[in-house]
C-alpha cells in the first residue's frame, strides 16, 4: 500500500510538472493583453500619441555608429586632427560624444559614387551644415535633433510642432497626391496599420541633412515613418528612407521616443533665427569694420 501510494502521488507531481501548451502560452498571450490595453487609446480605440516627446540619444551626431572627436570642425594637426581655430576655444563643450548608431544593419547603404559627397559636408561641416544656420531641419531629422517636439492627435487631424527652428508640420488624414513644391519639411500623410500610425513624407528640398555628419539626401528622398506606442510614455519610432539617386535599397533607423514627465512641461520655442543673424548678415550691419579694427 505504501509503494502504490508512492507511485500515485509521483504520478499527481509529474503530471502538474509537465508543460503543456496552455501553460506556456496563457503567460505571454496574458502579458501581450495586458501591454495592448495598458497603453492610452482615443475615442475611436487607437493608441493616443498625444504629448510632448523627446529623443534621448545623441543621433544627430551621427546616424551610424562612430568614436568620439575632439570637434565637429578638424583640420590637420602635426599627428592627428585637431579642432579648427573656430572652435578651438570650446574645449569639451565643442567635443563630439560616440554615437551608438541607429541605422538598423549598421551602415547607410550609399552608392560609391555618393560617399564622396557624405565626406565633402563631413569635412565642410562648418560651412554647411543647415542647422547651424536654423534652417528647418526636415524629415527625419526634426525628430531626434536634440529638442523636444508636440504630437497633437484626434480623430480629424494629427498635427507636430517642433521646438528647434518652430518648425511645424501636418500630416494629411488623406493622401493628397504628389507635393505641388519641394520644401524643409516635406509633405506628409498618415494612416493606421492596426495600431500602428504610419506616414508617409516626400516633397523635400535637398538641402536638409540627417544628421551633423554629412549624411544627406536628394530631392527625390521617400520617408516612411512608424509610430508604435509600446507603453504609456514610450514610443518606438522606425523610419525608412528611400532614395535610389545615392542609396543601393532603402534603409531604416529604429529608436525610442520618450515622452517629458516633468509637472507643467510646456513645448519650449527655440525660434533660432535671431541666434544666427550675425553669423548670417553680420558682415551688413553697420559698424562692424570699427568693432572689428579696419
Amino acid at each position: 500500500m505504501k509503494i502504490q501510494g508512492l507511485l500515485i502521488a509521483t504520478a499527481v507531481l509529474f503530471a502538474g510538472c509537465s508543460p503543456t501548451e496552455t501553460t506556456e502560452t496563457a503567460p505571454s498571450q496574458a502579458a501581450a493583453e495586458a501591454t495592448a490595453s495598458d497603453i492610452p487609446r482615443g475615442p475611436n480605440g487607437k493608441p493616443d500619441l498625444n504629448g510632448i516627446w523627446q529623443v534621448l540619444m545623441n543621433a544627430n551626431d551621427n546616424l551610424e555608429a562612430a568614436p568620439p572627436k575632439a570637434a565637429y570642425h578638424l583640420v590637420a594637426g602635426d599627428f592627428v586632427p585637431v579642432p579648427g581655430p573656430e572652435v578651438v576655444a570650446l574645449g569639451a563643450v565643442g567635443a563630439v560624444p560616440a554615437s551608438f548608431g541607429v541605422v538598423e544593419g549598421g551602415t547607410i547603404p550609399y552608392k560609391p559614387e555618393a560617399i564622396a559627397r557624405r565626406d565633402e559636408n563631413r569635412e565642410n561641416w562648418l560651412t554647411s551644415d543647415p542647422e547651424i544656420k536654423c534652417y528647418m531641419p526636415g524629415i527625419p531629422r526634426a525628430t531626434y535633433v536634440p529638442h523636444p517636439f508636440q504630437i497633437f492627435q484626434s480623430e480629424s487631424a494629427f498635427f507636430i510642432a517642433y521646438s528647434f527652428a518652430g518648425a511645424v508640420r501636418n500630416v494629411f488624414l488623406e493622401d493628397p497626391g504628389e507635393a505641388p513644391l519641394d520644401s524643409w519639411m516635406g509633405q506628409s500623410w498618415g494612416y493606421w496599420e492596426g495600431d500602428t500610425w504610419v506616414v508617409e513624407a516626400s516633397g523635400f528640398d535637398d538641402r536638409t541633412w540627417f544628421d551633423r555628419a554629412g549624411n544627406y539626401h536628394t530631392y527625390q528622398l521617400k520617408v516612411t515613418e512608424r509610430y508604435d506606442l509600446v507603453s504609456e510614455n514610450v514610443i518606438e519610432y522606425t523610419a525608412t528612407m528611400e532614395d535610389p539617386t545615392i542609396f543601393e535599397r532603402p534603409w531604416s533607423i529604429k529608436m525610442p521616443l520618450y515622452r517629458r514627465l516633468e509637472e507643467g512641461f510646456e513645448l519650449p520655442q527655440f525660434k533660432c533665427v535671431e541666434f544666427v543673424e550675425e553669423l548670417m548678415y553680420g558682415k551688413y550691419r553697420k559698424g562692424r569694420e570699427s568693432e572689428l579694427g579696419f
